[in-house]
């Protein structure tokens, strides 16, 4: 009993880390940048709510490095981590600094946390994402009147009142969500979604110009050149007329690019290589100091390049795994662009390879500005990687279908199921079934993760656990905002059905056999809200199977009792299902449920239904 208690204990811990306190965390990383006095504040909303939580996570459940470890990327990066602390053995430090020990793990965390965030709750990725722009998008607009009502010539807008105190810095985070912008504007299929993109795109561009950097801009070509190079549709090709009128501009206004000369970068890269090359293979070492004094004697400490600062300080050794970071990221993105997520990953990271090229040099650092370039982007794309390898993130997106094709395919179809909106499910005329879901308000969670994506990866998860679903073919998405999911049917009756069909002993085993199933729904974290005998099938080989799964969720662990209690007051709704489980063979249902769940969970089960069948008066 002590040990159920436990374990019980452990799962809830383990559950509310990962479905709420992560989500806050990778919030605030992305977001407190903009109204946080200094970054210390930043540091500790990182280590207090993602990575000490994430390690947390790890070690309550060890399986989870396993996973973890699968990755590629990870493995690179343990590898890039491992080789600069063994760098601080011929550190000319005789001591060197206990937090360079802490700054590698820090940074595992959010490739960690990212892979158990988007494996057990990927649908808050895009509103948590959302809202960090538009808290960039309210601080840049407020920031960029400020500085239009004062600008004289030669000034460069900063962050404002946050954290982000210096131009070049600042233009890192502005241009972060730039590119997210852009990406809403290529991919989105919403037209109410892109009007209101295609300004905030306008309004962080004109920030990112503001701060007079002109490291952003070469950084947003690479970018755009990728988001076109891995999108191929129409929209791109808007992209490269954008591209062909920027560079026209610059051939009558070269000045935008050439006014301030090359800001030492030539004379940085050349000094930085003569170092470099003292210890090319090895490294100077990871806590080594640089110092780059210019001719008029002004020292910098950066050499204005994450490639240089990656060999000056753990050599070509280093450079290695952190090469095949950025390149592994990038195909590994490609070859997934079937999934919009990635093309945003990989282009926050083109992004910040481009930003890379002429900024930066420290290879491993605390939560800043430099993290928006490299680990975030690189963090996603890891976390993606492990969410899609353990069948959580779907594979595939919707593609477009015109009204015309539309009515083609629903042509001789027989209508299974209609509202006052039309079908919505559909038997087409070659066997396969077409389930349309229509537009939610703007603000509801269907905007983001329209009911179709959730069906279809509901299903692919719930065979992932070994319970049979659906087989999802095609996914659709229609102008006037409905999307669609074309599956194979599974073969059989509803339990609903094949109970009115039995005598009554018969009815008393497959009860007690659908008792089993519940409980196996149950302790897999399956929380079915719309659970009921008409969404159960009994399959011809006697298995049961579920369908209409869109309003479906998968727990971590298995469900807290309250659930369970929930789950089985939704099925009490219906009047035909109460009589017969909770009524005549309520013992064979709580027999089977005994089977698989624990006796805690089957009594507070018993509870919950004797407390309805004998209301207190």
């Amino acid at each position: 009993m002590h040990s159920n208690r436990l374990s019980y204990g452990k799962n809830r811990v383990f559950d509310f880390l990962v479905l709420w306190i992560l989500p806050i965390g990778l919030l605030l990383l992305l977001s407190a940048l903009f109204f946080v006095t200094n970054r210390n504040v930043l540091h500790k909303f990182y280590y207090g709510l993602f990575s000490a939580p994430t390690l947390l996570l790890l070690c309550l459940r060890p399986r989870e490095i396993k996973e973890l470890l699968r990755e590629p990327l990870a493995i690179a990066f343990l590898l890039f981590s491992a080789w600069a602390l063994i760098s601080l053995l011929w550190s000319p430090e005789h001591h060197p600094d206990t937090d360079l020990f802490k700054r590698p793990l820090h940074t595992f965390m959010l490739f960690a946390g990212c892979g158990l965030l988007l494996h057990y709750r990927h649908e808050l990725f895009k509103p948590i994402f959302f809202s960090a722009a538009v808290i960039a998008l309210v601080v840049c607009a407020c920031n960029l009147v400020v500085f239009i009502q004062a600008y004289e010539p030669g000034m460069r807008m900063i962050g404002g009142r946050g954290a982000l105190d210096n131009p070049l810095l600042s233009s890192h985070v502005f241009g972060f969500f730039c590119v997210y912008w852009l990406y809403v504007c290529v991919t989105t299929q919403r037209l109410h979604v892109l009007w209101f993109s295609v300004p905030a795109l306008a309004i962080m561009t004109a920030a990112v110009i503001a701060t007079g950097s002109r490291t952003p801009m070469v950084a947003l070509t690479l970018s755009i050149l990728w988001i076109i190079f891995i999108s191929r549709n129409r929209r791109a090709a808007l992209l490269i007329i954008a591209l062909l009128a920027g560079a026209a501009a610059l051939l009558f206004y070269p000045e935008i690019i050439t006014t301030r000369g090359s800001s030492f970068r030539l004379v940085l890269w050349d000094m930085s290589l003569k170092l470099i090359a003292e210890h090319p293979w090895i490294g100077h070492s990871y806590d080594s100091e640089l110092y780059l004094t210019l001719a008029d004697g002004y020292q910098l400490r950066e050499p204005h390049s994450f490639a240089l600062g990656v060999l000056y300080y753990v050599g070509i050794i280093g450079f290695i795994p952190w090469i095949f970071m950025l390149g592994w990221g990038l195909y590994k993105s490609l070859k997934e662009r079937a999934q919009p997520l990635f093309i945003l990953a990989s282009s926050l990271l083109a992004y910040g390879i481009g930003a890379g090229l002429t900024e930066g040099g420290g290879i491993l650092s605390r939560p800043k500005e430099h993290w928006f370039l490299l680990w975030i982007p690189l963090a996603i794309i890891a976390g993606l990687s492990i969410a899609q390898r353990r069948r959580s993130v779907l594979d595939r997106s919707a593609q477009p279908l015109k009204p015309e094709a539309f009515e083609q395919l629903c042509s001789d179809a027989h209508v299974i199921e209609a509202d006052g909106l039309g079908p919505k499910v559909l038997r087409l005329s070659d066997g396969r079934f077409l389930k349309v879901f229509r537009p939610r308000r703007w603000y509801t969670s269907g905007s983001f993760n329209p009911y179709s994506e959730r069906f279809a990866n509901n299903a692919e998860r719930l065979r992932t656990l070994g319970i049979p679903t659906p087989q999802i073919l095609a996914l659709y998405g229609m102008r006037d905002g409905s999307s669609a999911v074309v599956y194979s049917p599974l073969p059989g009756l509803t339990l609903r059905q094949a109970l009115q069909s039995l005598d009554s002993s018969l009815r008393e085993s497959l009860i007690e056999r659908f008792g089993q199933f519940m409980a196996q729904l149950h302790e897999r974290g399956v929380y079915f809200r719309s659970l009921h005998l008409g969404n159960v099938l009994l399959m011809d080989d006697g298995e049961f199977g579920l369908i209409d799964i869109a309003d479906l969720r998968i727990f971590p662990s298995p469900l807290r009792n309250t659930l369970r209690q929930r789950n089985l007051r939704h099925m009490q709704r219906y009047p035909q299902d109460r009589a017969w489980l909770f009524e005549t063979h309520f013992e064979q249902l709580a027999k089977g449920y005994a089977c698989i769940a624990s006796q805690g969970a089957t009594n507070k089960i018993r509870e919950q239904v004797l407390a309805l069948a004998h209301p207190a008066t």
